[in-house]
């Protein structure tokens, strides 16, 4: 044992010689580091996806039309969300950066530009959204071809244009957590993003049911909820750097809220090559949603299940790559690349303990997870907790492969290496994984299980693009 721990902690056998600027940290010390920043950032990140799991039950006992309704706007959303995901990396990738250099004033000056900038897009993006919200849901696959589709579209369109109301202030609020890891913060986005979600799952209880004299909502209710709980959240990010809780990160009405062209430079320079992985990634993952939609509504609604525990799965790993993100650009910032690589793959090992944990619960219990989406008396819940079943068999079967992906290429992400990661991702995403969906249901017509596991074979191409380019070192010598 005690070799194993001694060869764990050796940080030189993470950085090769040729990379070397300097000694490097103590190993347990290094490792304290990634754990104090990963834990609150796992934390947060996976108790907002257990909420939306329990968004998800709730909805769920209303059957599996409601569960399709909710499921097939999905992936459009998180398109139109897409944008922000782009511009908080550079966000993110920018004011660790800054941290790492000692510039204060300049991290605010980045953070008051974003704001700015995701508050305009966020409102052309919503009035869109408004506007096409039955075109964007028959895109997805939603259509009228039987009374079940007619009712999964109509509750579609109801739940996706309440959602939309909410974009600009969870785009604000998006941003400031965003600065807030790059400093390293991870626990106060941690208290903020608990309790938004804990309103969200207490008006879910009220408006979903008719509970406590609130009225019955059923679908509206879910989305009604979600926009109430967002809002708690964007209130809180704001009273955090409004109020100075956080020493690093403080705006005011007295800063001066003119665009600052190198700032917004920045920002749109990174945010655009992450930006085109988020565009292409969200492409990918809708297309292979409305081929996926091809199953049929049961199947469908067995999909969704799935998807909220590769969810789950992914933000232990997104967790992790937020502290790979961040340290990697500190690093960076303080001229020491070295240490930037160190964490990267310190931040790598953490996540493979983690995947072999997750893995195992996932394989272990995937029936009676499965079955706490849909009520047993439901029509087909049979056959829907059996087919989520056989997906979450695959889901834990890929757990090593999908968080080092998601780790490296946050280490890539906090270095400013975003074109890299974007090509990888339209590669594998956009097109090799809905190529192997349309294969496996039009062409070999095969279960929801193997469906999954022919699509997601391309996490592991992933994997060895990323491994090679971390291990490259080229990333060392991008400038932001």
């Amino acid at each position: 044992m005690k070799k194993f721990l001694d060869a764990f902690f050796n940080m030189e056998a993470l950085v090769p010689a040729k990379y070397r600027l300097g000694p490097l940290p103590d190993g347990r010390h290094a490792f304290r580091v990634v754990l104090n920043m990963a834990i609150p950032s796992i934390a947060e990140m996976v108790f907002m996806s257990l909420i939306g799991s329990i968004d998800t039950i709730m909805v769920g006992q209303l059957g599996a039309n409601a569960l399709a309704a909710v499921a097939l706007p999905a992936q459009p959303r998180m398109i139109m969300l897409s944008v922000f995901f782009a511009l908080n990396v550079g966000v993110t990738a920018i004011v660790a950066r800054r941290k790492g250099e000692q510039r204060r004033d300049a991290a605010n000056i980045t953070l008051r530009n974003a704001i700015m900038l995701v508050a305009f897009i966020a409102l052309i993006i919503m009035a869109l959204g408004l506007m096409l919200a039955e075109p964007l849901m028959r895109l997805a696959g939603g259509n009228t071809n039987t009374p079940d589709d007619a009712e999964v579209l109509n509750g579609a369109v109801t739940y996706f244009s309440i959602m939309a109301w909410s974009l600009p202030v969870s785009a604000i609020s998006m941003c400031i957590n965003a600065a807030l890891r790059g400093v390293g913060n991870t626990k106060i986005t941690m208290q903020v993003n608990m309790i938004s979600n804990i309103v969200n799952v207490v008006f879910n209880y009220l408006l979903i049911g008719g509970k406590l004299g609130f009225p019955r909502l059923e679908i509206a209710g879910a989305a009604i909820a979600s926009v109430i709980g967002i809002a708690a959240g964007a209130l809180l990010s704001l009273w955090v750097v409004v109020q100075g809780k956080d020493t690093y990160l403080h705006i005011s009405k007295k800063d001066s809220w003119r665009v600052d062209v190198p700032a917004m430079k920045g920002i749109l320079k990174i945010g655009g090559n992450a930006m085109v992985e988020q565009l292409s990634m969200r492409f990918g993952f809708f297309l292979y949603s409305r081929i996926l939609y091809g199953l049929g509504v049961v199947l469908f609604a067995a999909h969704n299940i799935a998807m909220q525990f590769l969810g789950i799965t992914f933000n232990f790993a997104n967790g992790t790559a937020v502290a790979a993100t961040s340290l990697t650009g500190q690093n960076l910032g303080a001229k020491r690349a070295d240490i930037s690589m160190m964490y990267s793959k310190l931040s790598l090992r953490l996540a493979l303990m983690i995947s072999a944990v997750v893995g195992i619960i996932i394989a272990v219990f995937r029936y009676p997870l499965s079955a706490l989406f849909i009520d047993a008396s439901a029509a087909n819940a049979d056959v829907v907790i059996n087919a989520a079943a056989g997906a979450l068999l695959v889901i834990a079967i890929i757990q090593p492969f999908q968080m080092s992906s998601v780790v490296i290429s946050g280490s890539l992400r906090g270095a400013g290496d975003n074109l890299y990661v974007a090509g990888v991702m339209a590669l594998c995403v956009s097109v090799i994984r809905p190529i192997m969906g349309y294969l496996a249901v039009y062409v070999f017509k095969l279960g929801l299980a193997m469906t999954w596991m022919l699509s997601l074979s391309e996490i592991i191409l992933r994997v060895v693009f990323f491994l090679r380019r971390l291990n490259s070192g080229k990333w060392m010598q991008i400038q932001v």
